[in-house]
């Protein structure tokens, strides 16, 4: 039986194109009376739209390749472009709505100077922001941390989506900045590739140069499964997901899955705890009593877990305490602001705490905003992370 296509939704949206197209025409046509106005931008939409249904209908065939790319990516530039430019353009037209004095050309202007910035800063976000890596520091202090662990420090990345990377040189900056600040352990949220193991292969030699004192730590995420793509079987797929687990011994990862380790200072350890990806929607794969076996609730632990849900669903009201979790998986979606006090990203509409540190119920959540990135092929006000956690004793 044929699943049933809501076409509403379509229509909406097609109408919703439609009527944004023709009010950016409108400011258009404020600006000049040519006659090759309407034609030229009827056509350079026409062909912006065609091109990205081009690029669909050869996925199959060749896959997110650079025609997907570049079309797709124009699309999205012209499309927020136009969103701006439209807000700016209705500002100043509502005063014209009472007064009768129609549409205000200063305000016209201002629309199209924003339209240009909006432009300007996609193509900024493409082409730089996407490798402008940031540090992030934390100092978390715990009642129960090891005397001797008293200033660990750790290094976290996630979501490096080894498949999207474009600049070599870009990446390595990123890698030496990682060993620059001199952790004690580092550790590796999940995602690795895209889809297929193989997209970390180019990349083996940048990544396995990571290195510190107490070890590197991985766990796997959503996409490291291959669950968004079409395999010719299912051996194939499992042949994949093998492949991608001795690509992490190659980089000098241990990988953790539904395990853990003990790490230890004279006669003091503290737990480091790796689960399988569990995320609300994207797989409950993992297994956090089987990851805590042989522990006690007074060991402290540090949970790796891709998907932050795990913690909202099960780690942070779990009777064996874990201290610390590190998540990624949100991205941040890798658009946003973070800037005189704001914080705010579209992806607080999927998850309320998307970046950084929340504390609950005597737990603490981290969550990276990744390394890499995935669908848009840039970063606009989330930046690129490297997060460094300093652990401290807290002193009664």
């Amino acid at each position: 039986m044929k699943r049933k296509i809501n076409l509403l939704p379509i229509v909406l949206f097609a109408i919703f194109i439609f009527l944004l197209n023709w009010y950016v025409l409108s400011g258009f046509l404020s600006l000049s009376n040519s006659g090759f106005v309407t034609p030229a931008f009827c056509l350079f939409i026409i062909a912006a739209i065609g091109s990205l249904f081009i690029a669909i209908r050869r996925m199959n065939a060749h896959g997110m390749d650079w025609f997907f790319k570049i079309s797709s990516h124009l699309l999205l530039t012209l499309f927020a472009a136009e969103v701006v430019l439209s807000i700016f353009l209705f500002i100043g037209d509502v005063p014209g709505l009472f007064t009768g004095t129609g549409r205000n050309i200063y305000w016209v202007e201002v629309s199209f100077l924003m339209f240009l910035l909006t432009i300007l800063l996609f193509v900024y976000g493409m082409i730089f922001g996407k490798y402008k890596y940031q540090v992030i520091n934390h100092v978390l202090y715990f009642d129960d941390l090891p005397d001797k662990f008293d200033g660990f420090k750790l290094a976290q990345i996630s979501d490096v989506h080894a498949g999207s990377f474009n600049n070599p040189s870009a990446v390595q900056k990123g890698i030496t900045l990682i060993n620059q600040q001199k952790a004690d352990l580092f550790v590796f949220t999940g995602d690795l590739v895209n889809n297929k193991a193989e997209e970390i292969k180019p990349w083996i030699s940048y990544f396995s140069q990571i290195k510190a004192p107490y070890g590197q730590f991985s766990i796997l995420g959503n996409h490291d499964y291959g669950d968004y793509v079409k395999w010719e079987s299912d051996s194939v797929k499992a042949k994949n997901l093998e492949q991608l687990k001795t690509y992490h011994k190659d980089l000098g990862f241990q990988l953790l899955l539904d395990n853990h380790v003990e790490l230890k200072k004279e006669d003091q350890k503290i737990i480091l705890a790796g689960v399988e990806n569990w995320g609300l929607g994207f797989g409950e794969r993992g297994d956090l009593k089987k990851s805590l076996e042989g522990t006690v609730s007074t060991d402290f632990k540090i949970l790796l877990s891709h998907d932050p849900s795990h913690w909202e669903e099960q780690v942070k009201v779990f009777g064996n305490k874990v201290q610390l979790t590190l998540s990624g998986h949100t991205h941040g979606m890798q658009f946003g602001l973070e800037a005189f006090g704001i914080k705010w990203s579209p992806v607080k509409y999927r998850y309320a705490h998307w970046a950084g540190i929340k504390q609950e119920n005597g737990r603490v959540l981290n969550i990276n905003r990744g390394f890499g990135f995935l669908g848009f092929s840039g970063r606009i006000g989330i930046w690129p992370e490297i997060t460094i956690i300093e652990l401290k004793k807290t002193v009664n």
